[in-house]
């Protein structure tokens, strides 16, 4: 049964140069008659691809090639410029350090309106909120609002509540780069535990060697666009191919 379908999407977002014209600046610049139109880039261009329930699978390409953008316009963080994303099933997103939480509320109070975001009762989510304060070790912190917590604390309780609440679709977006070598084999400890389970997992990493031993099928990215799709070993060692074709090009 398939839980995320992609049909021909695109998305164009503006450049970072344009999200830091302000108001003033444009209104001058219309007065000056100097304004220009919006300059957006195509981020990702006609991707059309399907994943089934139960499927692990990796993303890779280089920075910039639009892995995260990706992840975001299946969780629902963006919207396509043109194009449809269907998804069924609960999703967990782990994208960005921090990204659904309120810095205002507490840890305890973040951990509830994650839940209740998912679908989950309060009840249920104060029921695994213990379980979740110690696997993110963060015990003595339920009362702290998250604003008070290192960057690191954040990531641990991101991934803590994620895992938790047991989703139909995890998304994974480098996690297994933060925290201590403690925490992080703690995470691979309980993201093995996941891919034996049945949930649907999407993982972006520059770990090559973990997409290769944990995913089946994998999808190469490059400027927006898919290069390649298929088994994991056949997909990697093509893009690691290209890297060392580019390298020599440019030496």
């Amino acid at each position: 049964m398939e839980v995320i379908r992609l049909d021909n999407v695109s998305l164009l977002r503006r450049t970072q140069e344009e999200f830091s014209y302000d108001l003033k600046k444009t209104m001058l610049s219309i007065l000056e008659g100097k304004y220009r139109q919006s300059v957006k880039k195509l981020v990702l261009d006609k991707m059309d691809f399907v994943v089934e329930k139960g499927e692990k699978i990796g993303i890779i390409g280089a920075n910039g090639s639009g892995k995260s953008t990706l992840l975001k316009v299946i969780s629902g963080i963006l919207r396509p410029t043109s194009g449809t994303v269907r998804v069924r099933g609960k999703i967990a997103p782990l994208i960005e350090l921090g990204a659904g939480f309120d810095s205002e509320i507490s840890v305890m109070d973040n951990i509830l309106l994650y839940g209740v975001l998912l679908g989950y009762s309060r009840l249920e989510m104060r029921n695994r909120a213990p379980s979740i304060l110690e696997f993110a070790e963060l015990q003595d912190y339920a009362l702290v609002p998250v604003k008070g917590l290192s960057s690191g604390m954040v990531a641990r309780l991101g991934f803590s509540i994620a895992t938790d609440v047991q989703p139909d679709i995890l998304i994974l977006d480098e996690v297994l780069s933060v925290g201590d070598e403690s925490f992080k084999n703690k995470c691979k400890q309980r993201i093995d535990k996941l891919w034996d389970d049945n949930v649907t997992i999407l993982v972006v990493s520059h770990d090559l060697r973990f997409i290769k031993d944990s995913c089946q099928k994998s999808i190469w990215l490059d400027k927006g666009k898919i290069q390649l799709t298929g088994n994991t070993g056949e997909v990697v060692n093509k893009y690691l191919n290209s890297v060392v074709q580019k390298e020599a090009r440019n030496e």
